[in-house]
């Protein structure tokens, strides 16, 4: 009899995970606590006005969706779909652009969900409130969940994935001398649109992708944009680009006075701060011992995917970031999918903490901190390969490591039309037979 399993969350990672595990001839249910798949990339036009740093996820009426209305893909088409599906050479939702936006990419994610047969599977409004080894240990996996009427059901399956995704819950660093402030401060979860931002002073803190597409964004409306970043002390000062922004080391503190004042030694007066400093691992659901979330790291976990002691009943896709990520997704569930079958077998329990200690080991010598565990660059292609080799699958493609890279020298550029440069220089090429 093929074996049952538990899909937890129906975006990007439980979408591919259902797939994969299908074709392994496994019983797949997909739950969803939403109205419809997509996770993440479900635009939600609501923000958490009560609690704009959203600190109470579970509060009635949380919003979910961290998407901004302009926000389009920082990785090209070539670089998004799956392997068997993808985006290049095709439009889902009349958006063409090399770099679509979010509604292109919801309405691809649709059409994958439909085409492998997953959204048959998929239980909309159906939030899992527990997962846990039945008879206390991991050979099977009771499921609880509510319904849309409140009840909750348990069943029985022989085993759990987790792709409950990690975009949701805010990470808010505390910054001394906060008391002092008066002004406004919000997350980037709760960003939309830049207007709200006209005229005023902003503080904005974090500056990877997401935070300079915003930083950039909101320097239209504002006044002055002053970003807090750790990483770029070697290009502090104005932004040659923008008449109005500037990069600042970090924040050391808010004085008594309420200014902001930066680590370089800098002060400013602004009206709000906003927070663009990512997102915490949340597993509200799982009740379990042996598995923490420790300073966002998730563990321990073999590869990022498999907790030793539960292995390979419990599994989780799609922790690991800063990679090519639906093609990382696919991978880790084809990996997953291969272990639940019988296909593909895993080292010892004891094997596996082995090589999770080597690992935390490694990032202690290299001094990284504890939170970028689950940050596979600048290893992310080997990662990818080490993953391709567990399915026996060729490695990937050079092309395509060479156009993630171009992409990310882009962001760095701090020019907010890459993205359209891109295709520029792209249909240059094209007309020109350059590869």
């Amino acid at each position: 009899m093929p074996r049952m399993v538990a899909v937890v969350g129906a975006g990007p990672a439980g979408l591919v995970a259902a797939r994969q595990l299908l074709r392994e001839g496994l019983h797949v249910a997909v739950f969803e606590k939403s109205g419809r798949a997509g996770g993440t990339w479900a635009y939600d036009p609501r923000a958490d006005a009560d609690d704009p740093l959203s600190r109470d996820p579970g509060a009635p009426g949380a919003v979910h969706g961290s998407l901004y209305a302009s926000l389009r893909t920082n990785l090209p088409r070539d670089l998004m779909g799956f392997s068997d599906f993808p985006m290049a050479g095709r439009v889902f939702a009349g958006d063409a652009r090399a770099f679509p936006g979010h509604r292109e990419v919801l309405a691809f994610l649709d059409a994958f969900a439909e085409e492998s047969g997953v959204a048959a599977r998929v239980r909309l409004r159906s939030e899992v409130v527990r997962v846990a080894p039945a008879l206390g240990h991991g050979e099977r996996w009771v499921v609880a969940w509510r319904r849309e009427d409140g009840e909750v059901v348990e069943e029985v399956f022989d085993a759990v994935v987790v792709c409950n995704g990690h975009w949701t819950v805010p990470m808010v660093p505390k910054i001394r001398g906060i008391d002092n402030w008066s002004g406004k401060q919000i997350h980037s979860h709760n960003y939309r649109t830049p207007e709200p931002f006209r005229d005023q002073n902003v503080v904005v803190v974090g500056f990877s992708a997401s935070g300079i597409d915003i930083a950039l964004e909101i320097s239209h409306f504002a006044k002055e944009v002053h970003v807090a970043d750790r990483y770029s002390k070697d290009r502090l000062g104005k932004i040659a680009l923008y008449k109005n922004v500037w990069i600042h080391a970090e924040v050391d503190c808010i004085q008594d006075d309420g200014k902001v004042r930066f680590a370089e030694g800098s002060v400013v007066a602004a009206d709000i701060i906003l927070y663009c400093t990512g997102y915490r691992y949340h597993f509200p659901f799982l009740d379990l011992d042996g598995l923490t979330v420790d300073d966002n790291r998730v563990g321990p976990l073999y590869k990022h995917v498999f907790p030793p002691k539960y292995a390979p009943n419990l599994s989780f896709v799609g922790l690991a970031y800063k990679t090519i990520v639906f093609q990382t997704l696919e991978q880790e569930s084809k990996w997953v999918a291969a272990v639940l079958s019988g296909r593909a077998t895993l080292p010892s329990e004891e094997d596996m903490m082995a090589a999770v200690r080597e690992h935390y080991q490694l990032m202690e010598e290299a001094g990284r901190p504890k939170r970028h565990t689950h940050t596979l660059s600048p290893q992310w292609a080997e990662h990818m390969n080490w993953l391709a080799g567990q399915v026996g699958e060729p490695p990937l493609e050079p092309w395509k490591r060479e156009m993630f890279d171009r992409v990310l020298g882009s962001i760095l550029t701090l020019d907010e039309a890459y993205r359209d440069r891109w295709e520029q220089e792209e249909d240059r090429d094209s007309g020109t037979g350059a590869h």
